[in-house]
């Protein structure tokens, strides 16, 4: 007698929340280090600041293509 593991419904849930582990990851490392680097030359604030958030923003871009590509190849 074998028995078989079903999946039904809508797993693309677990597929994103998986996937949102290494942005968030990265949005601590992110912000973890930029603070420290602040820290330390704190004359460097505007350009330390200007590249956190321009890091941050490429790293939420990721996160936002892992929730859309589902939508996207749902129909392939």
């Amino acid at each position: 007698m074998s028995v078989l593991a079903e999946v039904s419904g809508n797993v693309t849930a677990i597929g994103y929340g998986l996937a949102a582990i290494g942005p968030g990851i990265g949005v601590g490392i992110i912000f973890g280090q930029g603070v420290q680097a602040i820290a330390r030359q704190p004359e460097a604030y505007g350009l330390i600041r200007q590249n956190m958030l321009l890091g941050f923003v490429l790293t939420e871009a990721l996160a936002l293509l892992g929730l859309v590509a589902p939508f996207i190849f749902q129909a392939l």
